[in-house]
């Protein structure tokens, strides 16, 4: 019985007992648009005292109004919240009282991003990043109080009837766009057996079908801690807008490490190759100098011969490529030590499997 990691929370991993590895997965939402207010300022109070002897002022001010504050957690799909509710105002603050009271400050509201979201303020055109867990930032102010009576007061002015009315807060279009914080993003061109892979790997559930685009949306999944992210599939001319790769090709620049898949089935797996490393390349050619890890997938579809010939065109290119097939549980097994071998890199999961005596 193990010990297998399931979710991520606010206060880190949780675990529950299973008898294989267990992954979380999720449809993303990672970028969509919402509006977000602070409260407006309370209103002064015009106030007098009632005791006939004493006509001063009594009016008291009015209360901030609450602010918009984001902060980072650790939940990938928290900006699925986003999709039906797209305006957020914080409380406005209270009215000033007679009695010299001054209005209590409108209560905050706290947004929860996954970490790795750029807030785009499209109004202001500032962008904020969160990239660590608990991170938080201020994204819409509340509008200040305004003064009562009282603060008017003067030697020549004993009775003022002046007030304030409170300011608004502020307001911003605000765009969230999630980069993935992923250990290992999984890239090649449509039909490779990214997602078939993720699912053995992680117990995932994405979709499958024979055809291009069957990924539409990254799909997450976790071994034993490491983040493994499917993207969708890359084509030629993906950096320049062509297919869907354009959309995702932002997860990759957070990815730590790359699995580059290779369909067996293909009839150029050199070119299959090039196309992916240029498209990565025109994209960010930072993302080229990242860790990768070539696999040649699908090889039960293939002669023995096949696969080497294969094998053999891509180390023309020096490229060292794996042989599997998810009907291959021998070849699964060498991916697995993989990703065994990054994750003893990754502190908290070496922790984890040490203590659990999984690796």
């Amino acid at each position: 019985m193990f010990w297998t990691y399931s979710s991520l929370d606010e206060e880190g991993p949780v675990y529950l007992q299973h008898h294989f590895q267990y992954a979380l997965v999720t449809m993303l939402v990672d970028d969509i648009k919402i509006r977000v207010a602070g409260g407006h300022g309370g209103r002064g109070s015009v106030a007098f005292e009632r005791n006939k002897l004493a006509l001063g002022p009594t009016g008291g001010s009015g209360g901030l109004g609450g602010s918009v504050f984001a902060e980072a957690v650790s939940d990938i799909g928290a900006l699925a919240q986003f999709r039906f509710e797209k305006q957020k105002k914080a409380e406005n603050g209270e009215n000033g009282q007679r009695q010299y009271r001054d209005g209590h400050t409108g209560k905050d509201i706290l947004l929860k991003m996954p970490v790795g979201t750029v807030i785009h303020n499209l109004t202001t055109g500032f962008d904020q990043e969160l990239v660590k867990i608990g991170e938080k930032v201020l994204v819409a102010k509340g509008g200040l109080g305004g003064k009562g009576n009282f603060l008017f007061r003067s030697s020549i002015n004993t009775s003022p009837k002046q007030f304030q009315p409170g300011l608004p807060g502020e307001e911003f279009e605000l765009r969230l766009e999630l980069k993935l914080i992923a250990d290992i993003g999984l890239v090649g061109l449509p039909n490779a057996g990214k997602s078939s892979l993720l699912n053995e790997l992680t117990n995932a559930k994405s979709k499958i079908a024979n055809y291009q685009f069957t990924t539409l949306e990254p799909h997450l999944g976790a071994y034993y801690g490491l983040i493994l992210a499917d993207l969708p599939g890359l084509i030629e001319g993906a950096s320049e807008g062509r297919g869907l790769g354009i959309k995702f090709l932002r997860h990759i620049e957070r990815t730590k490490t790359i699995f580059h898949i290779i369909s067996g089935e293909s009839d150029d797996v050199a070119r299959d190759y090039k196309i992916i490393r240029q498209e990565l390349k025109q994209y960010n050619p930072e993302l080229i100098k990242k860790q990768e890890h070539v696999f040649l997938n699908k090889t039960d579809l293939l002669e023995k011969t096949e696969v080497k010939a294969k094998l053999a065109k891509l180390a023309k290119l020096k490229v060292k490529a794996m042989a599997i097939s998810v009907f291959d549980l021998d070849s699964l097994e060498q991916v697995k030590k993989v990703l065994n071998k990054i994750g003893k890199e990754k502190g908290a999961w070496h922790k984890i499997v040490s203590m659990l005596g999984l690796v």
